[in-house]
């Protein structure tokens, strides 16, 4: 069941490094025509839950998107943390416009 829009500033937005591998798929490489090799692959994603146990969950596979189950390597707090908490509402904006600025510098950006 879909998450309820809530004023509560208890919502995340957070980034996740990809292994180098995950340019091996075509939708990845696709998506990212704009790439500099000397920026990293990223996940880009939201939660209500505490980012740490969010990333944790995608790497047992729960909930989780398949390119960070097979090459999620590390959170990347300085790329989010003065984001966080937000509301619901504003963390779905916040994850898409993080990803557009991110692929923007370069990054390889996949979001759900």
């Amino acid at each position: 069941m879909p998450a309820k829009p809530s004023g509560k500033a208890h919502y995340s937005v957070y980034v996740i490094e990809l292994d180098a591998r995950v340019w091996n798929h075509a939708r990845f490489r696709e998506a990212n025509p704009e790439h500099d090799i000397t920026r990293p692959c990223v996940y880009v994603g939201m939660t209500g839950l505490p980012v740490e146990r969010r990333f944790a969950n995608h790497r047992r596979g729960h909930k989780s998107n398949s390119f960070v189950a097979r090459y999620g390597v590390r959170l990347l707090p300085d790329l989010y943390r003065r984001l966080n908490p937000m509301n619901y509402e504003l963390a779905r904006l916040t994850e898409v416009t993080l990803g557009q600025r991110l692929r923007a510098r370069g990054y390889a950006v996949w979001q759900a």
